[in-house]
């Protein structure tokens, strides 16, 4: 009622407010949502059904102008009052746009219904029938351009029996184009290309013609101007122009050095940081070769990946007269590249909750672009943290602290016993080396982590990428001196014993991701990732061919046992815009880990859970399941330790997010899944997945959240209530149909950035 009260309250007297805009069409051959972009003047936006904004404009009082009235009016939006003359200017739009379709005899007019102060205009739209190519045929005297272009008709648009659509004719304008630059022809523009129509009744005989160049001296014999095609001439690379100004363009009057790297030209300022061979591995631009306007794209793309690269621009400068006897014309090529700064540091103080647990932690970090004159990325990051922990037995704070190093180095090419420029060139690889250690210190354990990985990763096209971990082994120590007894003893009965132990965990990995979304343009758009892992196999191949004891279980390497196990998960997310302030989130995620041979669980780290900002928000992290278990977290020596985690994960999330005003955003969501044990467990009774009741089992929350966009960062706050619960008893698990609601129903989610 607050927000449909009185919409037109401020409506003028004789006037009307424009409620609602509709097309009918006699004939759906254009869809609804194409015509109604052509409509000049629409409607308030609404949210959720809900005038949202002309609600807020209608709260301000607007005979006053301070606080809030004048602060409602920004934020609001002013009443779309209905005008004639708008109208008639839609009708025109639309049947333009209609023609431009094909639709010369289309016909449009519009009819208004007054209902007290609101007007609603329907749009009726008569398509009639369209004009249709009859005939296509072509006119191209430059005999080089006319065998590309006759070769290439099985791509054409141009077909018999098409609509006469100019977008479709523009389309192969610039289809044409980027396939004579693929060709070498850098001067060649869709400018040159023209059509004829023909018109018989409603049948049309298409002329596509393609005129000769401007420039230049006619040919004696056929006394035309052919366009000519470019090949590449000196490439002069400019590695490390400096930014002057503001302005964000390089010097031009720098004092520099000239050397020749595989036949390209390298001028530098001062001492030439980044190797010559970075940039020419990267750049598609090769003397001798043809002009290739995706070659031109491509390299713009690998540079601009280079770490320490900043700005890049690439020019071509024709030469003055062709080389004699030679077919075609020559372009220089200039590459300007900006550098960023190759040292930084960084201190982040970080403020940490964790299950109502308050800490604070510290980083610092070290970052170098350009390690080895490779543009190599390292990144070190010394960090420290301190975190209150509440005994649940007596309320009394003890410590966790936690100390830690992590260094990283990325290369932008593959390492390998053999050279790779192609593809390097090609695919834009990295190699990634890593190697961590970390010491944690609680009441109830203390342990160290040992981690060290070594990655390739590269990109298939635009919007996939593969990674591969052929190495990767974290090794856990636990101090059993310096731990809790009675926490060693409570753990070595549970499957996640085998966690807090001293273990070794060696995996091979595989991970893909697809992203088609397109920055700056807003389009539905996807993104999948995949992730598939093994663990302990090589490791169990070593050591049952050279050092296996056939009594020992499970077998261990240098004294340490070592987990074996596959696991696997995808994310699926569809991202659906409606308009500019209201989309739609689908996601859909699947995890599964397998533990065998040496193991009989997955290890604690790799185990999945459900719950949290990121999950089913209205259960806590690590508080929804497995199955329908109903037991609590481990609590030893009065801290409480969470072990709610499975081997099987379902999960789906609906969203529906829209713009509020200022910074803020709302968001309404729907969350569903649950996790699950794969082999039966003692200590977790009906959590294994079982097919004849996994359904029963899946978890239901729904709620809503509020977000503050500052651009550089998001803050979320999700208020998640609880619909279906299945660690409560099956006749009790719809809340509140058949349990009735309590606060402990509800819960607060606190997040930096979207969900997912």
């Amino acid at each position: 009622m607050l927000f449909s009260c009185a919409p037109a309250r401020y409506i003028p007297e004789g006037e009307h407010l424009l409620s609602k805009n509709k097309v009918e069409s006699t004939r759906k051959v254009i869809p609804e949502n194409q015509l109604k972009s052509y409509i000049v003047q629409r409607p308030n936006k609404k949210l959720v059904g809900l005038r949202f904004y002309l609600f807020l404009y209608n709260l301000a009082n607007p005979e006053k102008e301070k606080w809030p009235h004048n602060w409602l009016r920004k934020i609001g939006e002013e009443p779309v009052i209905y005008t004639q003359e708008l109208t008639g200017t839609s009708v025109d739009r639309i049947s333009q746009f209609l023609e431009n379709k094909g639709y010369y005899q289309a016909e449009v007019y519009d009819s208004v219904k007054y209902r007290g102060k609101n007007a609603k205009v329907t749009y009726i739209v008569d398509p009639n029938h369209p004009y249709t190519v009859r005939t296509v045929e072509y006119m191209i005297e430059d005999t080089g351009l006319a065998s590309l272009i006759y070769a290439d008709t099985i791509n054409s648009l141009l077909v018999k029996g098409m609509v006469f659509d100019k977008d479709v004719l523009q389309n192969e304008r610039i289809r044409l184009e980027n396939l004579l630059k693929e060709q070498g022809y850098f001067r060649f523009s869709k400018e040159y290309i023209y059509f004829r129509a023909y018109l018989s009744g409603n049948l049309v005989d298409l002329t596509m013609g393609v005129e000769e160049y401007v420039e230049g001296t006619p040919d004696p014999v056929s006394n035309i101007k052919y366009h000519p095609k470019f090949k590449i001439g000196n490439v002069f690379v400019f590695p490390n122009l400096n930014v002057p100004d503001n302005r964000g363009l390089p010097s031009q009057d720098q004092p520099s050095d000239t050397i020749q790297y595989n036949g390209q030209y390298f001028i530098s300022s001062g001492n030439l940081r980044l190797k010559p061979a970075v940039v020419t591995n990267a750049s598609f631009i090769i003397p001798g070769e043809y002009y290739r306007l995706s070659n031109e794209n491509k390299t713009y793309r690998n540079l601009s990946e280079l770490g320490l690269i900043r700005y890049t621009n690439i020019s071509f400068l024709e030469r003055d007269s062709a080389p004699a006897s030679a077919d075609h014309h020559l372009l220089d090529c200039r590459i300007e590249l900006t550098q960023k700064r190759v040292q930084s540091y960084q201190i982040e103080p970080v403020g940490t909750i964790t299950s109502g647990d308050l800490g604070v932690r510290g980083n610092l970090l070290y970052q170098n672009l350009n390690v080895f004159r490779g543009s190599e990325i390292l990144n070190f990051r010394l960090t420290g943290a301190i975190e209150a922990l509440k005994n649940r037995t007596n309320n009394k704070f003890s410590s966790m602290q936690e100390i830690g190093v992590v260094a990283n180095i990325v290369f932008p090419k593959f390492l390998a016993p053999f050279r790779l420029e192609g593809f390097v060139r090609r695919y834009s690889p990295r190699t990634s080396i890593s190697a961590s250690y970390s010491y944690q210190s609680r009441p109830d354990y203390t342990r160290s982590i040992v981690n060290s990985s070594f990655s390739y990763q590269w990109n298939a096209n635009q919007y996939v990428s593969h990674t591969v971990w052929p190495f990767e082994i974290n090794y856990v120590q636990i101090y059993e001196n310096r731990s809790s007894q009675e926490f060693i003893d409570s753990m070595q009965n549970t499957l996640i014993g085998y966690s807090f132990e001293d273990h070794l965990v060696n995996t091979v990995r595989y991970g893909f991701e697809l992203n088609n979304q397109l920055i700056g343009q807003s389009k539905n758009f996807m993104y999948l990732r995949f992730n598939m892992e093994s663990a302990g196999n090589l490791v169990n191949v070593w050591q049952t061919t050279i050092s296996r004891n056939p009594e020992q279980y499970p077998l261990q390497v240098f004294n340490v046992p070592y987990f074996q196990y596959l696991r696997g998960d995808i994310d699926v997310r569809y991202y659906q815009v409606i308009n500019t302030i209201n989309r739609i989130v689908y996601r859909a995620y699947i995890g599964l880990g397998y533990p065998y041979g040496n193991s009989g669980a997955l290890p604690y780290e790799k185990k999945f859970y459900s719950g949290g900002p990121n999950s089913i928000r209205a259960w806590s992290t690590r508080d929804l399941g497995p199955g329908s278990y109903a037991g609590s977290d481990t609590i030893t020596d009065g801290f409480l330790y969470p072990n709610k985690t499975g081997d099987v994960k379902i999960e789906a999330n609906l969203e529906y997010r829209f713009e509020l005003f200022w910074k803020m955003e709302g968001a309404l969501f729907i969350d569903v899944g649950n996790i699950w044990a794969i082999r039966k467990e003692e200590d977790l009774p009906d959590a294994r997945f079982q097919w004849n009741r996994f359904y029963k089992e899946i978890a239901v929350g729904s709620g809503f959240g509020i977000r503050f966009d500052f651009s550089f960062f998001l803050l979320r706050f999700d208020f998640g209530l609880k619909l279906h619960d299945p660690a409560l008893p099956e006749h009790e698990r719809w809340i509140p149909v058949l349990k009735d609601f309590s606060l402990n129903d509800l819960h607060l989610k606190f997040g930096i950035g979207y969900p997912f």
